[in-house]
């Protein structure tokens, strides 16, 4: 039985999430359709696209995302300080990008005088908004209802697009969350449709090697592009070691580039046998065996269900916000962080 949204996401808790989404009867989302010729590779812009531009709307930033032929994984980031520091001007303006808004909230932001039945009405308002700026929730309805809008005009049918509602999981610490990302920067490497990381198209490992090797002015440029289009930046890593740091990610990125390297190097089919005797720096920092890392490249999805981390943090997670039920994600915690 699936859980409510509320049961596994809570900013308070983790900011970071791994969602994932995939089509209908396994259709084609992008790439090309052998059986009949068509070619969807377009549709993949249309997601990174769509997701930067809500971000920019959004108190959520990107951390990591892979969009496949069928189906695209995000790791995200739930911004909070962002959130609580929205004036009343900024959620309207905000909210008002993905809805049409209120009449309510358009004499507010004109200035006009509000009766006392409008004001208690646009306070209600300002609550259930300020709360959507910050939901996931609201932020893949708001994403996969214009995709799937989108492809099905394109395809000149009706009916659902996605088989299902998203599916999230909660990162629960910095070993979890670096997992989760490289997992997701590497799915093209994994599933053998690139050989390197700079051949993995559409992913945000290659968006940020790409930024890496670019220019100044060809920098600039592209910024003043991004600005064009409301499309926000990735997040940046910012070096910190801990988790609930809210400003950015929290490695540095030339670690991150380092172990992600070494680790696709050692998924990749060709590479068989792969055997490195350099420990990237991030696994020696985090006390992981470079045999475990590789199963958890390989594996994060299916290792963990709702929720990925230390053992005894998923499991009060579980007490807490799902009364107790069991815990998948053994096999991690047995792996990554030794029972006592």
């Amino acid at each position: 039985m699936t859980s409510a949204r509320r049961t596994l996401i809570d900013a308070e808790t983790t900011p970071f999430y791994h969602i994932i989404n995939r089509c209908v009867r396994r259709a084609y989302l992008c790439g090309e359709d052998k059986v009949s010729g068509k070619s969807f590779e377009h549709r993949r812009g249309w997601i990174v696209d769509k997701i930067k531009a809500l971000s920019n709307i959004f108190c959520i930033d990107i951390c990591a995302y892979a969009v496949m032929n069928n189906h695209y994984h995000l790791v995200l980031k739930i911004d909070v300080d962002k959130a609580k520091s929205l004036s009343h001007r900024e959620v309207i303006t905000r909210w008002c990008q993905v809805t049409k808004g209120h009449d309510v909230a358009t004499k507010y932001l004109n200035g006009d005088t509000l009766i006392e039945g409008e004001r208690m009405l646009l306070d209600g308002l300002l609550a259930e908004w300020h709360e959507r700026l910050s939901s996931i929730s609201w932020f893949m309805r708001c994403l996969n209802e214009e995709i799937a809008r989108r492809a099905n005009r394109e395809d000149e049918c009706k009916g659902a697009f996605w088989e299902g509602r998203f599916k999230s999981q909660a990162l629960l610490d910095d070993q979890a969350l670096l997992a989760c990302m490289m997992y997701v920067d590497l799915n093209p490497i994994r599933a053998g449709i690139a050989d390197s990381l700079q051949t993995s198209d559409f992913t945000s490992i290659q968006e940020r090697m790409t930024e890496l090797n670019t220019t100044e002015t060809d920098s600039a440029k592209h910024s003043e592009h991004s600005n064009e289009q409301s499309l926000k930046p990735l997040a940046e890593f910012n070096g910190s070691t801990h988790l609930t740091t809210q400003s950015g990610i929290p490695f540095h990125f030339c670690d991150y580039l380092e172990l992600i390297d070494w680790t696709g190097k050692a998924i990749r089919p060709d590479k068989r046998g792969f055997i490195d005797s350099s420990r990237p720096k991030l696994l020696d920092c985090l006390g992981i065996s470079p045999d475990t890392w590789i199963t958890s490249a390989k594996e994060f999805r299916r290792q963990y269900s709702g929720i990925s981390g230390r053992w005894d943090a998923m499991c009060e997670f579980k007490r807490q916000h799902q009364n107790g039920k069991w815990c998948k994600g053994k096999a991690y915690s047995n792996a990554l962080h030794p029972l006592p």
